[in-house]
């Protein structure tokens, strides 16, 4: 199998804490890899260690064929980088950010301007390159802080929580960017607090806690893991909330509160539980305005293993 992230062993401590016990990770070359995990988990960590910014303790790791320990610039000339915040100066423009590091990559003047030139062109930011970035929104900003990444075409692509603040039509853009970029062969390893991108993305998730890999497979994989179909009960009067939880508690595995008047319920005997719910809540006259079955989602997959609705 052609390897573009091998880690096996992984561990590092920061003082008294273990952010990382032991974690191996394969991730195939022109895929993604979704990182998933709870605040502290070691995401970051897994980050840094992979991308040559912090030195791990024990284990061994190999980014593009190169040992992150004993060939570190040649892992850094194989890469790309967005952290959670972008890194920009917002007093120069489009072009002139990338062609600054375009030069500092020795891509040459005339070559960094034409890296730039495409760049630009790809990403929809053509007609404001010479705008100060200053001026940019939070979705052109993010736009661009990728572009620079790829400047020097790496062949593996780290994001780190890349659309954190985007509004919901910035966050698609950029995910239909990603897959473009695999698509041309780029690695991405992708961490996200939003579940619902990680399952439009990677073609592999790994769920770590505590320092340590929990689960990990293709997210079709982890919701079949999880199994059980849910039920979302949408009430008419949100003050009828605890009769009708009261009402489905004998025949649900599980009920999560999603909304004021919405209620998440697992039922206890799959399809069978969904007639009792219905019969539990008209014998309890609950007025509903919705009643709907829907499969696992990645969601469910995260709060069954680590017990929190979102990763953070």
């Amino acid at each position: 199998m052609d390897l573009a992230i091998e880690a096996v062993g992984l561990r590092k401590t920061y003082r008294d804490t273990e952010a990382l016990a032991g974690v191996d990770l394969a991730v195939r070359a022109g895929t993604v890899l979704g990182l998933l995990g709870p605040n502290g988990a070691g995401k970051t960590t897994v980050v840094r260690t992979l991308t040559t910014l912090s030195r791990p303790d024990g284990g061994t790791a190999s980014v593009a064929g190169f040992d992150v320990l004993r060939q570190p610039t040649e892992v850094r000339r194989r890469i790309g980088l967005a952290g959670q915040y972008v890194a920009l100066d917002e007093l120069l423009t489009g072009t002139e950010n990338l062609v600054l590091l375009g030069r500092l990559l020795h891509l040459g003047r005339r070559g960094a301007r034409r890296r730039a030139a495409q760049l630009l062109d790809r990403f929809g930011l053509a007609e404001a390159a010479d705008r100060p970035v200053g001026g940019y929104s939070g979705g052109m900003r993010r736009r661009l802080d990728i572009a620079a990444c790829l400047l020097g075409e790496p062949s593996v692509l780290f994001l780190d929580e890349p659309t954190t603040g985007l509004d919901p039509a910035s966050r698609h853009a950029l995910w239909a960017t990603v897959r473009e970029m695999v698509a041309a062969g780029v690695t991405v390893l992708l961490t996200t607090q939003y579940l619902e991108e990680a399952d439009q993305l990677a073609d592999q998730v790994v769920v770590i806690d505590g320092g340590r890999v929990i689960a990990e497979g293709s997210p079709e994989q982890l919701k079949r893991k999880v199994g059980a179909q849910w039920l979302e009960v949408v009430l008419a009067d949100p003050a009828a909330l605890p009769i009708a939880r009261a009402a489905l508690e004998p025949v649900a595995a599980e009920i999560t509160e999603a909304g004021a008047c919405v209620l998440s319920v697992r039922p206890r005997e799959g399809m069978d539980g969904v007639a009792d719910a219905a019969l539990a809540l008209r014998g309890a006259g609950v007025r509903l305005t919705g009643f709907a079955v829907r499969a696992p989602t990645l969601d469910d997959v995260f709060f069954d293993l680590v017990g929190q609705r979102t990763a953070g």
